[in-house]
């Protein structure tokens, strides 16, 4: 290769990685700094007039363990809440249920309050939010734990993961609500969506009745389509109070004011969890009747030919020959 040769592709590597850096860097205001100041793309913005909300309009974030997705709900000029885009999660740590301490690698589930100060615009994975664990729930229990986040970088530790393209959109779309005069967004963990199907295929755990108590908010959302309020009392959620004021979380619980369609939903669901729960229970004990009887005929058939080899297996070996108890025929003589 002559000098001259090297020196163009020299200048042509160099030309190269330059439009690639200028087409990175135009994507943030200032580099990677100020990722937390990306604008939402005009994609979004259209996409959240289509469906009569802006992007300063209140929000909602609901996050399924088990089907491993993030939601994104948008106030609307209604006044009540859609589902604006669904995120999947590229991680988190532990099983289905909440966290119990620090250390136990649990990502955490319940209700949860986030305000402009648990954002952080410099997380080391990429962009995040804290979730706000151990919040009064948690605490009245004892439970303990410290930077339950959800981020970027597809990697958990007792977090939510995202990709990173897909944090920076949530990340932007909290900002803008924070922006239109929203003082925080609620945040709702669940194990799985609270169908009782998925009820009853987990009805053996622990955690039941945890997963009953933040069902009933599941279910208002569900119904109403707006947060529901949450507090504390009897050491359990409660929500929509009938009281002003927050409660003492040892403290004993005022009425719930829930309407009718929700009353009769909790009461409808219990109904089923329990048929289902029978059913589960009735098909278990077939189960272990049809492999007791499977059992039994096979070890009937096994005593059968095990009686049959006595019959004709029951000589013994001599000097390399078997006598099976029979007379010994005369030797024959020529």
């Amino acid at each position: 290769m002559t000098a001259t040769t090297f020196n163009r592709l020299g200048a042509f590597i160099i030309l190269v990685w330059l439009t690639l850096g200028l087409a990175a860097c135009s994507n943030f205001v200032k580099g990677d700094n100020n990722r937390h100041n990306v604008p939402l793309s005009s994609g979004v913005v259209q996409g959240l007039r289509n469906m009569g909300s802006s992007p300063t309009d209140g929000m909602v974030v609901r996050i399924f363990k088990e089907e491993a997705v993030l939601e994104v709900w948008k106030k609307t000029a209604g006044g009540t809440y859609r589902l604006f885009k669904t995120y999947e999660i590229c991680a988190y740590s532990g099983d289905l249920g909440p966290k119990f301490k620090e250390g136990d690698r649990q990502s955490p589930e319940g209700f949860y309050t986030i305000t402009p100060g648990l954002m952080n615009p410099r997380s080391n994975y990429y962009l995040a939010f804290n979730t706000g664990f151990p919040n009064k729930f948690d605490r009245v229990h004892g439970r303990t734990g410290s930077d339950l986040m959800v981020h970027g970088d597809c990697s958990s530790r007792g977090c939510y993961a995202m990709t990173d393209a897909g944090i920076a959109e949530i990340y932007a779309l909290a900002r803008e609500s924070f922006k239109g005069g929203n003082a925080s967004f609620q945040l709702q963990i669940f194990p799985f969506r609270m169908t009782t199907a998925n009820m009853a295929k987990h009805a053996t755990s622990p955690h039941m009745d945890f997963w009953k108590d933040i069902k009933e908010g599941h279910d208002y959302f569900e119904l109403t389509k707006t947060p529901p309020v949450w507090d504390v009392c009897e050491k359990q959620y409660i929500f929509n109070p009938a009281s002003t004021g927050p409660l003492d979380a040892a403290g004993t619980c005022p009425p719930s004011q829930r309407n009718t369609a929700l009353s009769e939903k909790l009461a409808a669901d219990e109904a089923d969890l329990a048929n289902k729960a029978e059913a589960a229970k009735k098909a278990e004990e077939r189960k272990a009747a049809e492999e007791a009887a499977l059992k039994q005929r096979g070890e009937a058939v096994n005593n059968f030919f095990s009686g049959i080899g006595g019959l004709f297996g029951s000589g013994t070996q001599t000097g390399g020959e078997a006598t099976t108890g029979m007379p010994t025929p005369a030797t024959q003589r020529p």
